[in-house]
Order: C-alpha cells, then structure tokens, then sequence
C-alpha cells in the first residue's frame, strides 16, 4: 500500500482542485467534494481496475457516481490520471467545455453515467450489478468485476434508494460495493432536521453488509473496501462519516467545515485564499497537481498495465477453450442490433397489441440470449410474461435466468435496467402500465440524456382500461412522452423514439425497430384490448417511416384521417360509412410522429400534403395530433381523466366509433 502522507497530500490536491473549480467558475458545490476526497483517491489510486489505455474494456471494475453536484471531486480525481487537463478544470460549467456542472456520461473520460437526479445514479450501479452477474453466470469468471457507487446524504433520503436497496439485498450482490458520505450536511440544513433514521440497520434490513468507518482515514478506507471485497453473499454498504468542507477554513481563519455554506456556493475570497493555504496549496496558482502525487498516479498507472496484461492473458486463455463463449461476449459488447429472425413471429389476427408483443417477446427470449425484460409485478398482465414463460427470474445465486421482477417500483426498476445497459453486453427491456410511466419519467430523461438504447413497454394505453377508472386510464401519457420525440439529443437524434402500433402485424414491425435501434431509448405502447386488423394488403414495413398510407385508402381523397394505435382500426370503421356517402377517405397510420418529421419534406408532403383537410381521433390528449393536423384540421381526443366503466361502453360515451368518426369528418367538410 501507499505512504500515507502521499495518500493524504493526494487527498488534499484533490481538495485544492475541486474548490478551485468552483471558485473560478463562481458556481458549484465544493463541500462534498473535499469531504469524499479521501475515499474517491484510495479507490482510483489502489483498488479500481480499469485499462488506461482502452477505458471501453468490458472487464473493468466500474464507478458510479451518484451525487453529481460532487462533479469537481470527480473530475479532480479523473484528472490526477490523465482523463482531464488542468485547463479543462479550470472551464467548470462554461460554454462548450468538457467539465459540465454535473457529469455526462462519457467513457473515455472514465465517467460511466450522468449523474444529477439524486438517488438514480446509485441505481444504475444495482443494475450494472446484476448486468454482471448476468454475464458473469454465461461467460464466467472473464466478467468479474467489482461495481463500485458513491452515495450521499441526498441520495439516501430519495425515495428510489429504498427501492435499490431492496434489490440488491435481495438479489445477493456481492459485487457491488457502495461509499455513502455521511457527512450530515445538507444544502440547507443539517440532516438531523429532516430524517432520524438509523441508516445502517435500514441496509441491514435489507440483507446489506455495513461497515462504518472514519470516511476522511484513508486506512479505515482501505480496511473497508478489501472486506467489502472479500464478501461473498452480500452487496456492501461502507458508512464514512466524513467532514464536509474537509479543511476549509474562512475569512477569518477558523474552521469552516460541517457548515451548509460549503455545501453549494463558492468559498469566496480569503475563505478560499486560507482554505487553499490550509490545505498546502498556492492560492495564486491553484491548478497544480503535487510531485508526488503526480508519481502516486504514474505508479498506479504501471501497476494496472501489469494487472490488466495479465487479465487480457487469462482472457485470451478463456477465448482459446472457450470459442463460442469469447464470440458472444465481442457481440454482446459490440454494440450492435442482435440478429433476429422475424419470420418466427407469428401474430393472432385482432389480438391486444399486448399480446402480440408477448408472442415477439418469446422469440426474442429464444433468440437473443443477452436480452433481460423486467416488470414491475405485472408480468402476467403487461404480458411480459411472454419472454418469462421462455427462461426463469433472475435470483440470489442464481443469474442464469432473464428475467428480472423489481417488484411495484416502476422508477427503480427503470434505473436498474438503465444501469444494465450502461455496464454493457446486455440488451434491457421493461414493463408497465402507461399510467404508470409517470413514476419512470426522470429515468426515461436520463436514458435519453445518456442514448440508452433501453427499451420501455408500456400496455393499457388509453381509457379503454375501463373499469379500473381514472386512477388507471392514461389521457396525458402519450402528450408527455411524444414530447421526448421533439427534444433533441446531443447528436441531433430524437431523444426517445415513440412507438404507438395499430394492430398485431404493425406490433412486430414497431418491436423490430425498436430492437434496431441501438442509439436511443425506444417507447413501446401497447392495448389492453383485441384491435380489428389493418385492411388486407397492409405494408407494415411502411411503419419504418413513422407514418404511411394504409391499404384501402382512395386515390383522391377529399380528407385525410390519421391516429396511432387503437384509434386507426375506428378510423377504418367511420371510413366505410363516409364511402357510403361518396366522400374519399385516405388513413394514415401513425406510430411515430417522430420518425415521420425526420422523413424528407418529399414523402411528409406525399402523404399528408398542407392544404389537405385532416381529421385526427386520439385516445389521449388533443394536442397529441394537433402538431400533424394542422392549424385548420381537427382532432378528437380525451379532454377528461376518463370514467369506470366497460370500456366498449366508454367507446360509445366517448365517441371513440366509426359513427363519430363519421359525424365530425362531415362537419369538417362542411367547414369553408
């Protein structure tokens, strides 16, 4: 091990650094980040694995950061081996830099998810875990690494901690291994003020190891991590009670540690002038790293080029006994679609869009031995079950399974699956009602943040849940999510892909897709009830372009009518009966106003020209269609949370039949 004078010098550049950061940018929070100095060194300088060279290497231990207010401490600690440059500290939450306020996700950098929503970021570290047992259980010991989380006061208290707490006890992992700096600070209080909780039997409870420490003694930290690393039944919890502002000092020279004020604002003026001098720095030139802290790390470095050389050694070894193992781990990890033969899907005609994902998530059960769907206790009805009823749960000691029950917590298991596809090699997939969505929405924003190719299913779209009442019935659900469709990533891309089929065939094509799409989150949103088929000579593939002319549809149209998913098969019945009164009806199909928009003007214009009446029936809110209708078209959609009832009796009350269909295309006629 380390001299500890230099880990403690290391501890304390890391300090000068973070502080720094904030004080040049006048903004950001330096108490936590002095405080969890000492944990972040003795891990980066003595127990992470990673390769410096390849940081994308599947093998490597992995950090996860949870608190991302506490950016300056990892960005110091990442810049002390050569991910950053002391200039790029010094552009802390400035245009165009590459240290943003929180951190982003961005693998070479060594930063493994964005981090800024308390209580996710840890999350994400559970299901990285259990991605690993995963893989871990059908490759073997080449995937064996240790998952290591940073977790605050904050983070604690977030309700989702309760949730991966829960599961990581339950699951048994013991690769996961989780820092919470106790340093009772919170931005505006003491966290006496707001929880009296006994953290430690709380874990306990939930079959956690806890260990408590001194989180500021850098032996106490080590003694920590190699217990928690020896520990073969259970995640870890290692409680450092640190100090906020470890070292601070004000103004006029007294302490200024375990004080709120360091928590979120610069220390300002002589407070960072002494606290800087306190701490063995130069106030005047603060961007420095130390001598020999600079040799700790290039020591460091060497030794994990001598322990990852010898890990790719085992690994070649493996790959030599093990062939059609060693293929599968460079497919899983490539990043690329899975190959999958379609032909095997064979769809019920005028089933619930649900079930006909269920017959696509057997396939894919059967053909993509990478692939884990979740569900949070609604397998049975959000039809999950359909990949389930072809593997078993995965369980303590038992990984060999696929599919992954996270119990009645939507946003937990949401991250969770969201961490899996941050650790890599697997392909996650999760379940719910889309009412229920709402409790996903920050992690649906996360994953598109990050371009998560994650995919979200969601059964029981509309009120046609009906008995079940308004508490079930989603009515803004789609408005909110098809919002995502608009909201551009870092790249450019659609931050979420929304995709909405109108019948079983359309089902597959939608799933398809979203197998395909390995840049972004894909939202799949699927009927409770059986929906009439697609007129016969449908082109499904059309689907591709988010919006098309379905089959049957007249040469020359007097108004053009268009929806996604249950609402098109309404649209066919109000289209036979205006055929009976002359009137020429073309039906678009629209699972995805978002893949349409990025069609060129040529074919947006084919199929739903500007000057063309258009009527618009949604089971949702208006304004869902309002952006493809137009300005003088018209839409029928919920204006209400819904009602109990028998929803065929809600189809009637609401006016979701192809009579109203009929009667409102007429007075739109009728308009000048």
């Amino acid at each position: 091990m380390n001299d500890i004078k230099v880990m403690n010098h290391a501890a304390d550049n890391i300090r000068i650094l973070a502080a720094s950061m904030v004080e040049k940018a006048n903004s950001g929070h330096p108490g936590g980040a002095m405080g969890g100095a000492d944990f972040i060194n003795v891990l980066f300088s003595e127990f992470l694995v990673f390769d410096p060279e390849n940081p994308s290497w599947e093998g490597r231990d992995r950090f996860f950061l949870d608190p991302g207010h506490m950016a300056p401490m990892l960005y110091s600690q990442l810049a002390l081996i050569g991910k950053f440059t002391l200039e790029d500290l010094q552009q802390l939450r400035q245009w165009g830099s590459v240290t943003p306020g929180h951190p982003e996700r961005e693998i070479a950098r060594g930063i493994e998810n964005t981090s800024g929503p308390l209580g996710q970021g840890h999350t994400f570290a559970v299901g990285a875990a259990i991605a690993a047992k995963f893989l871990k259980a059908r490759l073997g010991d080449v995937m064996n690494q240790t998952i290591y989380t940073y977790i605050s006061d904050g983070g604690v208290q977030e309700e989702i901690s309760q949730g991966a707490g829960r599961i990581a006890g339950t699951l048994g992992l013991d690769n996961l291994i989780m820092f919470y700096d106790a340093n009772d600070i919170q931005l505006s209080t003491e966290t006496k003020v707001v929880t009296i909780e006994d953290t430690a039997k709380k874990y306990e409870a939930w079959g956690w190891k806890v260990i408590k420490i001194d989180g500021n003694d850098c032996e106490q930290i080590r003694k920590a991590i190699n217990e928690a690393k020896a520990e073969t039944e259970r995640p870890t919890l290692i409680i450092g009670h640190c100090v906020m502002g470890k070292g601070a000092r004000k103004d006029d020279g007294s302490s200024y540690e375990h004080n709120c004020k360091t928590h979120g604002a610069p220390l300002g003026g002589d407070a960072f002038v002494n606290t800087v001098k306190n701490l063995g720095g130069d106030p005047t030139d603060p961007f420095k790293i130390f001598p020999d802290v600079q040799k700790l790390y290039a020591d460091r470095l060497a030794e994990l080029k001598n322990i990852v050389a010898k890990r790719y050694a085992e690994k070649e070894s493996w790959s030599k006994a093990n062939p059609e193992k060693a293929e599968l781990l460079k497919v899983w990890f490539s990043g690329k679609a899975p190959k999958i033969d379609w032909s095997k899907v064979e769809q019920k005609a005028g089933a619930a869009t649900r079930g006909a994902s269920a017959t696509i998530l057997s396939v894919l059960a059967e053909q993509v031995p990478n692939m884990i769907c979740a569900s949070a206790d609604l397998s049975n009805s959000d039809k999950t079950d359909g990949f389930l009823k072809k593997t078993h749960n995965l369980e303590r000691g038992d990984f060999s399974g696929a599919f992954f029950q996270a119990g009645v917590s939507e946003l937990t298991m949401a991250c969770c699956c969201i961490g899996m596809s941050l650790h890599g090699g697997v392909i996650p997939a999760c379940g719910t009602f889309f009412v229920f969505s709402d409790y996903m929405k920050p992690a649906v924003r996360m994953a598109a943040l990050m371009e998560v190719p994650i995919k979200f299913i969601w059964t029981h779209d509309a009120f046609r849940v009906g008995e079940d009442g308004p508490t079930h019935e989603p009515v803004e659900q789609e408005a909110q999510i098809r919002l995502m469709e608009k909201l551009k990533n870092h790249h450019g891309k659609d931050s979420v892909r929304v995709l909405r089929p109108a019948d079983a065939e359309e089902t597959t094509v939608c799933w398809r897709m979203a197998m395909e799409n390995t840049s972004t989150p894909t939202a799949l949103i699927f009927s409770r009830q059986n929906i009439e088929m697609l007129p016969e000579g449908n082109d499904y593939n059309q689907a591709e372009k988010g919006a098309y002319i379905v089959a049957g549809s007249d040469e020359d149209f007097d108004v053009i009518l268009l929806a996604s998913g249950s609402e098109v098969s309404t649209l066919e019945a109000g289209k036979k009966l205006l055929n009976n009164d002359g009137i020429k009806v073309r039906i678009l199909s629209v699972p995805s106003e978002g893949l349409f928009r990025s069609q060129p003007k040529e074919y947006q214009e084919s199929i739903l020209p500007r000057n063309a009446k258009v009527f618009g029936m949604t089971a949702g809110l208006p304004v869902t269609l309002e952006g493809l209708v137009g300005a003088y078209g018209k839409v029928w959609g919920m204006e209400s949370f819904g009602f109990s009832a028998p929803y065929k009796v809600l189809d009637e009350k609401l006016g979701y039949t192809g009579q109203n269909v009929y009667n409102q295309v007429k007075e739109l006629l009728a308009e000048k």
